[in-house]
């Protein structure tokens, strides 16, 4: 991949791995994105995921060209980005690790490495030299852990956004929807950390950017309004779309049937943004993902032993860790003899900031009968 002449791409895509942080299914692969400056001081920026180690090396030696490297930037000490500081530090020993006082500190945590000598220990707004080029440092706490950082440089108005603006997917994918694997990566890994990301993207726009270079998906060079765009929308918790989620929880698929009575009377009245989940069998991380694109949300769940059925149990405690808030959500509930699943899902629901629930509540014992289809009607319209 071309980023420019200087700054070279030596990252790698991994095809192989069955899910990303042992819980998201990732189809298309995923990209671990590493990068080298080469000027009078030759910088390394982030390394990769030990799954990708020999093609990594291998990238990188064709880069220096014989060359070492005087500095290895860590943005992030996250394994999928610093599997191999510690190898690399040991091929290269006179070469330094730039990085913060929270990345020093939870650095041998990682690894057993004399560093004596070896920091170059940066703050908010520092600058670091390597020739024709300039690096600024950003801090960026908890977007997503506390140690990190984003780099920008200058010269050419690059920044290094670490997990900022990365997406699922290997570079080579054929998924060419940016927004899509961006939104299900954010909000299933990023999500929680609205505020800090709210914090980033303001120091952001006091920088003139031409180029993102994230730590996952595609480096970024064209329409970057459209990017910094989504991200201010996803981590200020609107909804991006006027639509609605219908996620159901069904036992024996009588509560299965209640929501796709609830979906066709969406459709009938015009509702086009429309998508149904079924949580025992869909993506959790593609419901999760829909649940913060559109502005309303039904949830029907059937009760299992006196309290809900798990995956929709999962699922709201899924929503309130990444702070699910400023939507409508109406309720269904399935019991035979005790049905108490509505209470459950509205108790749950009070717990979240901002959420409207509505007011028509639809109680199914058993079996969907004419008059639950009237009841899931009125609910419907009272979503519309």
């Amino acid at each position: 991949m071309f980023i420019t002449d200087s700054v070279k791409y030596i990252g790698a895509d991994d095809k192989d791995i069955d899910l990303f942080e042992s819980q998201y299914v990732v189809p298309e692969g995923v990209s671990y994105n590493s990068y080298v400056i080469m000027d009078d001081k030759i910088t390394v920026m982030d390394t990769v995921d030990a799954r990708a180690t020999d093609e990594w090396i291998s990238n990188l030696k064709e880069a220096l060209s014989g060359k070492a490297p005087d500095y290895l930037v860590v943005s992030h000490l996250e394994p999928d980005h610093a599997a191999n500081i510690q190898k690399i530090a040991e091929m290269y020993p006179g070469m330094k690790l730039v990085g913060n006082a929270k990345t020093f500190q939870m650095l041998p945590q990682f690894f057993d490495l004399d560093l004596s000598e070896r920091t170059i220990n940066v703050s908010e707004g520092d600058e670091l030299s390597i020739g024709s080029h300039t690096l600024q440092f950003f801090m960026a706490p908890m977007v997503h852990w506390p140690e990190v950082m984003v780099t920008y440089e200058k010269s050419e108005k690059i920044l290094f956004s670490a997990d900022g603006f990365g997406k699922f997917g290997a570079l080579d994918s054929e998924d060419d929807d940016w927004a899509c694997e961006a939104r299900r990566y954010y909000f299933n890994i990023v999500g929680k950390y609205g505020a800090q990301v709210q914090a980033l993207l303001k120091k952001a726009s006091g920088l003139d950017i031409a180029i993102i270079c994230p730590l996952h998906g595609p480096v970024l060079k064209e329409d970057l309004g459209y990017y910094i765009n989504k991200y201010d929308i996803w981590s200020s918790y609107k909804p991006e779309d006027t639509g609605v989620i219908i996620a159901y929880a069904s036992i024996h698929g009588n509560t299965a049937k209640a929501a796709r009575e609830c979906a066709g009377i969406f459709k009938d009245n015009g509702v086009e943004n429309l998508e149904v989940f079924d949580l025992s069998r869909d993506d959790m991380a593609e419901a999760i993902e829909a649940a913060f694109r559109y502005d309303r949300m039904v949830i029907a769940s059937a009760t299992y032993d006196g309290g809900l059925f798990p995956v929709m149990e999962d699922f709201l405690a899924h929503l309130k860790s990444k702070n699910y808030q400023k939507r409508k959500v109406a309720v269904i509930e399935n019991g035979s003899w005790a049905p108490v699943a509505a209470k459950k899902m509205t108790d749950m629901l009070e717990s979240m900031k901002d959420i409207e629930i509505c007011e028509k509540k639809v109680t199914i014992k058993s079996v969907m009968k004419e008059a639950d289809k009237a009841a899931i009607k009125e609910l419907a319209e009272a979503m519309m």
